[in-house]
């Protein structure tokens, strides 16, 4: 067995160094007064193009995709690569959608997507729901960078077989986690992002030139895993779609892509930039970190030439699928390199961790606090407010490590992506029109939600013995159809809100009922950087306000 003291060491060097740049962040283009969600929560709202490129990408590229992407291709073939066509979808859809968040925000001082549900629809209730929503949907995000911080840990061996043991060491780095994000804000995961990216790629360069040229070259690595895929019992499985499988792989594409930039999080990043053409820039130029993903995800097929075997799960009998690509790197590279490559998918972690405890924060802080229990909030109590909410939402998600343990970790993040989609026809639709009514779209979050929920309920985890929420995979014979089939739930569901959103808007126009005042303005989804933020009391006063 490989002495892992060089990897230990290097990993935690390269863990210290970026700890001490979240400390150091605070005094990086730092404002007179952090005291304020915009300073705090949101960078000052002035980060330029490249530093919203390291943000905006570290932010999106997290352990998800470093470590759930290739171990569910390890364990089951084609359907994984769902995440290169996804974010394909998501970009040109996105690139449309945040600019007009972004103006909107910028003028009205809007710090969260329910900030504008609630000014758009003159509806507190639904904003609340999406506030709710949004905090309920990023915990299993961040439980899923705790997941792959976790499977780096135990291929050094630096974890236990207790469950205090087998935490341990991810409660340590969490808790350096919180204390930077504390102090430093959005800030911190900005500037750390410049050294995770870097370290990114050149792992992922390193990887998928020598490991092939190592392995015999991809048409061997693509016979192993082919061979691998025959031989197994599940109808999904192969190196390529199947009847069975290629509906779950087109709705899970379109609705995750969706579901992307509907997170607390992606807005984040969005509206910390400083106008509207670093956000254009940005999306256009995102899709070249789709190609890193595609080599990435490859890295599944290469740990199966390479003969990884995943080290034990947390419950006899199981193994721990997160565990392949940090294998593939133990068993394949000189230690030094190995230490330096768990380091980037640690880092890989807490970056994405940080803004999504951020984003949940304020949320909280914007409109459950301020809305519901101290409306004359100071500036400086939403700043404490958000700091000591990060911190519930880390603990939160490591609450979803012990309570839900599904086959693959990127099952979190598809779970979570159910979630957040049911936040589309306020968030999304809304920028572009308000003919949905208010109670419409309260009946269809709840219609959507709760056939989500049953739909998760039902669908069991065969590996870990858990008979409900075990993936987002929910087989088609339970609606009565012979099929093997399996559809993202998700799609479904987000579907079944929109129909009931404009049904009972319907319903609702017609019987004449009141759905409230617009507290935005045609031009406000235009505004650009140096025009007038109003002030947030005139909104909630539904002023005019003249341009500035």
């Amino acid at each position: 067995m490989r002495d892992h003291v060089t990897e230990i060491v290097i990993f935690t060097i390269l863990f210290l160094l970026v700890s001490g740049l979240g400390f150091v962040a605070a005094r990086w283009r730092a404002p007179k007064d952090m005291a304020h969600l915009d300073e705090w929560g949101l960078g000052g709202r002035n980060f330029g193009g490249w530093i919203t490129w390291f943000l905006v990408g570290g932010d999106l590229y997290t352990a998800y995709t470093f470590v759930a992407v290739p171990a569910l291709i390890f364990g089951a073939g084609a359907t994984g690569f769902f995440a290169v066509p996804d974010t394909i979808i998501t970009f040109p859809l996105f690139f449309l959608i945040l600019i007009r968040l972004w103006s909107v925000s910028h003028r009205h001082g809007f710090v969260t997507p329910a900030e504008f549900v609630r000014s758009r629809f003159d509806s507190p209730t639904m904003a609340l729901l999406v506030a709710i929503t949004g905090i309920v949907a990023t915990m299993p995000y961040i439980a899923l960078q705790l997941v792959g911080l976790e499977a780096v840990l135990k291929t050094m061996g630096v974890t236990g077989d207790s469950l205090l043991a087998r935490h341990a060491p991810i409660i340590i780095a969490f808790a350096i986690l919180a204390a930077y994000t504390y102090q430093s804000g959005l800030r911190a995961p900005a500037l750390i992002a410049f050294v995770k990216d870097v370290l990114i790629y050149i792992v992922i360069l390193v990887a998928v030139v020598y490991l092939p040229f190592k392995l015999g070259g991809w048409g061997d690595i693509f016979d192993a895993a082919d061979a691998k895929f025959q031989a197994s019992a599940s109808p999904n499985d192969g190196i390529i779609l199947n009847a069975n499988n290629q509906l779950q792989y087109v709705t899970l594409a379109f609705g995750s892509g969706l579901a992307l930039f509907l997170y607390p999080h992606s807005i984040t990043g969005a509206l910390a930039s400083k106008n509207r053409n670093v956000i254009k820039r940005n999306m256009s130029a995102l899709p070249a970190y789709t190609f890193l993903l595609g080599l990435l995800a490859l890295l599944g097929y290469v740990a199966i030439a390479s003969n990884v075997k995943p080290l034990p799960g947390s419950k006899p009998g199981t193994v721990d699928s997160n565990t392949v690509v940090p294998l593939l790197f133990d068993m394949q590279f000189p230690a030094w390199f190995a230490g330096v490559a768990f380091a980037a998918i640690g880092i890989g972690a807490l970056v994405p961790a940080a803004i999504m405890s951020i984003a949940a924060a304020n949320l909280f802080t914007r409109n459950i606090y301020k809305e519901y229990l101290r409306k004359d909030a100071s500036h400086a109590d939403e700043a404490r407010v958000s700091k000591i909410t990060s911190l519930a939402v880390k603990v939160g998600a490591v609450a979803f490590i012990a309570f839900l343990d599904p086959q693959f970790s990127i099952d979190l993040q598809l779970i979570g992506g159910v979630i957040i989609l049911q936040t589309a026809p306020a968030v999304a639709l809304g920028l572009f029109t308000r003919w949905l009514h208010r109670g419409a779209l309260i009946a269809g979050w709840v219609a959507g939600m709760s056939l989500s929920m049953w739909m998760l309920w039902q669908i069991p985890n065969p590996a870990t013995k858990h008979a409900h929420f075990g993936g987002s995979a929910f087989p088609l014979s339970e609606f009565g159809f012979d099929t093997k089939s399996t559809i993202y739930v998700g799609f479904v569901t987000v579907l079944v809100n929109l129909l009931v959103a404009v049904l009972v808007t319907l319903i609702l126009r017609v019987t004449k009922t009141p759905a409230g005042v617009d507290g935005t303005q045609p031009d406000d989804y235009f505004a650009d950087e140096g025009e007038l933020r109003v002030d947030r009391a005139i909104v909630a006063r539904r002023i005019p306000v003249a341009e500035g």
